[in-house]
């Protein structure tokens, strides 16, 4: 897979908020999957903090970019380590007796 259709997929992703799986080979050269393959590729080998710098400023230069109305969600990404996994949540109640029967 080539770069430009790596990167059509993940601005595609994030753009319409689909899932990899849902990203057809015809829309971007190649499917879904490949191009989050290429994006795990792109953050071990340490590209993709470069890719934020960079990619930002060349199209606020080129005038395809406007950040005024932009926002930050972050609804879709997983909590590591974090939170309580459900149904294993301790009682913030007081401690009942012993049952004597």
């Amino acid at each position: 897979m080539d770069d430009r259709a790596a990167l059509r997929g993940i601005v595609y992703v994030l753009r319409k908020g689909v899932s990899w799986a849902d990203v057809s080979a015809e829309r971007i050269g190649r499917s879904g999957v490949t191009a989050w393959r290429r994006l795990r590729d792109w953050t071990e080998a340490g590209v993709r903090p470069r890719l934020h710098e960079v990619l930002p400023a060349d199209l606020r230069k080129a005038g395809l970019l406007e950040m005024d109305d932009a926002a930050d969600d972050g609804s879709q990404v997983r909590a590591f380590k974090g939170g309580l996994t459900p149904g294993l949540r301790r009682s913030t109640g007081p401690v009942r007796e012993a049952s004597t029967t």
